[in-house]
């Protein structure tokens, strides 16, 4: 497979997750606050082709579960009336992107019947409907402040690159001094100024910000690099003689050599900035429950006999690694490309 085809597949992997993520309201058989306390951490649902006669059907199933007798936590199939899982279903309504109501599902049963293909949580919530929710605040987290920490970087590095002067040394200084401090301690003392009970929408926004003002250094340091060796080259001294602007000289020669670094940074920090919201969430710094982020999703694994008991409690965890390991392939992907576009 060519470099650019292997960028386009990873690329579309993470197309995928994230597309998942925003039509979580159309994919997710439930709401990610519906409640079931008689489900308590129900363990995955088993899909079934065959029924207890020996009948083979087309359209999977699956049963009922209900409590062990004499057990307060085992569960076992009611094996007394299947479910079939059926796809275009009406459930609970929802906004589509916001714009239009809608009660349409990508699949159910039946009521009483209840699918939970990755199991329940303490509250009898469904795992895969709530790890679908989970990921529009964890990876756009990542994203909005990635963008964030990448449109300061741009600024401050094209601008201390191509002026220099004092102004310059201020900058760097001031980069040195966030390079130099752990970001997950830093992240910790900012959140910690911050209200602890807040709005969900103002706790994710709160999150990007947080997260997206401690990250510019990095990438401003790398602008500022390759505007600074731009500056001095032939084709921009020679058009700044004949009269070019500072603004011309920065839009059409300065800047676009670092589109290539930015990218590739994009596809280091997105990842980086999704373990600090998950790392914050986690310890109850983030989007509060009910509202799901896979941070605050794994915060019940804080309980030893959760831990011990639910492995299914863990998937939010297994989430992350394709995202990242796509993430990280991407980035040195593009900057391979970007070395052999040097060279």
């Amino acid at each position: 497979m060519s470099h650019d085809r292997r960028i386009w597949a990873i690329a579309a992997v993470l197309i995928f997750f994230h597309a998942a993520a925003i039509f979580a309201d159309f994919l997710a058989p439930y709401d990610f606050a519906a409640q079931d306390r008689g489900m308590a951490f129900a363990p995955p649902a088993r899909l079934h082709f065959v029924d207890n006669t020996g009948v083979f059907h087309l359209r999977p199933f699956v049963y009922g579960i209900k409590l062990r007798q004499g057990s307060l936590t085992e569960y076992q199939e009611d094996r007394s009336r299947p479910f079939p899982i059926r796809f275009f279903v009406t459930g609970e309504p929802y906004r589509v992107l916001g714009l239009w109501n809608s009660r349409l599902r990508c699949f159910g049963v039946d009521e009483p019947g209840r699918i939970l293909l990755m199991g329940g949580d303490g509250f009898g919530r469904d795992v895969f409907s709530r790890l679908l929710y989970g990921g529009r605040v964890s990876l756009f987290s990542g994203l909005l402040a990635a963008g964030l920490s990448l449109g300061i970087g741009l600024f401050l590095g094209a601008f201390s690159g191509f002026y220099g002067g004092w102004l310059d040394d201020i900058i760097m200084r001031v980069s040195e001094v966030f390079l130099a401090l752990p970001w997950i301690y830093l992240l910790l003392a900012l959140r910690a100024f911050l209200p602890l009970r807040v709005d969900p929408a103002d706790a994710f926004f709160l999150l990007v910000g947080v997260i997206g003002f401690v990250g510019w250094a990095r990438p401003a340091r790398l602008v500022r690099g390759v505007v600074l060796s731009a500056r001095e080259r032939t084709f921009v001294l020679a058009a700044r003689g004949f009269g070019a602007s500072n603004s011309y000289l920065l839009r059409r020669h300065a800047l676009p050599p670092a589109l290539g670094v930015l990218l590739t940074q994009a596809a280091l920090l997105v990842p980086q900035y999704i373990l600090a919201e998950v790392t914050l969430s986690f310890l109850g710094l983030g989007v509060a429950d009910p509202v799901p982020s896979w941070g605050n999703m794994l915060a019940d694994l804080q309980q030893y006999h959760v831990l011990t008991s639910y492995w299914w409690m863990l998937i939010p965890g297994f989430a992350l690694l394709p995202v990242f390991l796509a993430y990280y392939v991407l980035a040195n992907l593009l900057h391979q490309r970007v070395k052999s576009l040097v060279l």
